[in-house]
């Protein structure tokens, strides 16, 4: 008997990465909706809060390898659908893999499902090929985009008749944090993950060597885990920046470094509507971002909640992070309008978006 009431969230974890706090988000908008939630995930990481039913793959099949732990998996996923009764799948994941994404299709069957779509790096989720994208996605209840960029972009290509574009929430506090502790008295702070090659902090790291910010006092931090820390740490040395440049680990509460810095930073090579920004601005937090593709034009109102400024460009990021400390009036401006340039990102805003999505489909 089918229960639309049932509601399987598939990503690849709940800990560390934008996508990832999205499902937990998504998650808690459902439950409060009054769906029955079940997440589903693939790795054994589990940073993030949740409502619902966890279903941890990377615990279950720990003792598994190779192919043959892929193929269990995705039997298990079968059979926890079938046993459960759920006909509706929103899948977060990255899709890159052609093979396991037709095994996939097998898994969901006749089920509701929504794709997501997470970033300008359209490949992490469809096939190049338009024959086999069309394959997998065109007969699905939705594909949701986070970004109408990339909506757009996908739909030059593919063409698809099944798509729209959910912000993704955000939630607002009133508290006012201290500082923490050890914490430099004035900074600028990225955080996300070390991965060069998509959050190109070697063009932040050396816009702020020159910037005014050292002889100003103002330091820079990096809050977060990923694969390139060591190249980082090594650059910030080469660049003789260590006395200015601090990198800290993932903080599961960063609210408080947020709050508490001068401006938040963003220097990807692509984005999909990134949060970090959202989640700045929501606390109060002046943004200064690069105009990659995509996201940041969507989110920042140059000079009115922080500074759009063009990417792969050192002096002119240089130039925007002197302004945001030397013009007050610019700063306060922005600071004043932060919180209200998102208010259309509540919880409950995009909680309604998505029942309304899902009411429509049943």
């Amino acid at each position: 008997m089918k229960n639309n009431n049932k509601i399987a969230i598939v990503s690849a974890s709940l800990g560390v990465g934008g996508a990832e706090r999205f499902a937990s988000l998504l998650g808690l908008m459902l439950h409060n909706l009054g769906y029955e939630v079940h997440h589903i995930i693939i790795l054994d990481f589990v940073d993030y809060e949740y409502q619902g039913k966890l279903v941890n793959l990377g615990q279950l099949f720990a003792q598994e390898k190779g192919v043959f732990r892929a193929i269990k998996k995705g039997k298990f996923i079968a059979q926890y659908l079938q046993e459960n009764q759920i006909e509706t799948i929103i899948d977060i994941r990255s899709r890159p893999v052609l093979l396991r994404e037709i095994f996939t299709k097998w898994i969901y069957g006749n089920r509701k499902t929504y794709f997501m779509i997470h970033s300008s790096d359209i490949e992490m989720y469809l096939p190049k090929s338009v024959f086999w994208a069309k394959y997998l996605y065109q007969k699905a209840t939705q594909l949701v985009f986070v970004s109408n960029e990339i909506e757009k972009k996908v739909n030059a290509k593919y063409r698809f008749n099944n798509t729209t574009t959910i912000y993704n929430p955000v939630i607002f506090t009133e508290t006012v944090f201290d500082k923490p502790v050890n914490i430099p008295q004035s900074y600028f702070i990225f955080f996300g993950r070390l991965e060069d090659k998509i959050k190109n902090l070697t063009l932040l790291i050396e816009a702020y060597g020159m910037s005014k910010l050292q002889e100003k006092k103002v330091s820079l931090l990096l809050v977060g885990d990923g694969s390139d820390r060591d190249a980082i740490l090594a650059k910030i040395k080469s660049k003789n920046l260590n006395d200015f440049v601090q990198v800290l680990p993932f903080q599961k509460d960063i609210v408080p470094y947020i709050q508490n810095a001068r401006a938040t930073v963003l220097t990807s090579y692509f984005e999909g509507f990134p949060m970090s920004l959202v989640e700045s601005l929501t606390v109060g937090t002046p943004v200064i971002s690069v105009d990659c593709k995509t996201g940041p034009r969507e989110i920042v109102k140059n000079k009115v909640n922080g500074l759009l400024v063009q990417n792969h460009n050192p002096k002119a990021l240089a130039e925007a992070m002197n302004l945001m400390i030397e013009d007050e009036n610019l700063y306060q401006n922005c600071k004043n309008n932060a919180q209200k340039s998102v208010e259309h990102l509540s919880l409950t805003t995009i909680a309604h978006q998505w029942q309304n999505l899902l009411k429509a489909n049943d």
